[in-house]
C-alpha cells in the first residue's frame, strides 16, 4: 500500500514539478500538489519515519526542497534546479541515486 502511493505519487511529481520548471505551471499548483499529497499520506497514519526504498527517499526529498526555498530560488537558481533536475530523473527511472537526497517521511 505505501509503496503503490509512493509510485503514484512520485509519477504525479514528476510531472508538475517538470512542467513547474520548465514554466508551464504556476508555484501554487505546485505548492498546492505539495499539500495535497501531504493530507493524503496523514490518512495513512504511518508512524516510521525511514522511507522504505530510495525513490521514497528522493521523492520526500524533492517535496521538502519545493516547500523550503522560496518560488523564485526554484526558478532561478541553476544548481537548485539542476539537483532538483537529477533527482526528477531519478524518480522518472533514469541516472544513478542522486546521494545529496535527504529525505525522510513526515
Amino acid at each position: 500500500m505505501l509503496s503503490r502511493f509512493i509510485d503514484v505519487k512520485s509519477r504525479q511529481l514528476v510531472f508538475y514539478l517538470s512542467r513547474f520548471l520548465r514554466g508551464h505551471l504556476p508555484y501554487r499548483e505546485l505548492h498546492l500538489f505539495v499539500w495535497d499529497t501531504l493530507e493524503e499520506w496523514s490518512q495513512l497514519r504511518v508512524h516510521d519515519l525511514r522511507p522504505e526504498s530510495f525513490k521514497e527517499q528522493v521523492f520526500w526529498h524533492l517535496l521538502y526542497q519545493i516547500e523550503y526555498w522560496s518560488e523564485p530560488e526554484l526558478r532561478h537558481n541553476k544548481l537548485l534546479r539542476r539537483e532538483l533536475q537529477y533527482c526528477l530523473g531519478f524518480l522518472y527511472g533514469h541516472g544513478d541515486l542522486p546521494l545529496s537526497c535527504v529525505g525522510v517521511r513526515p
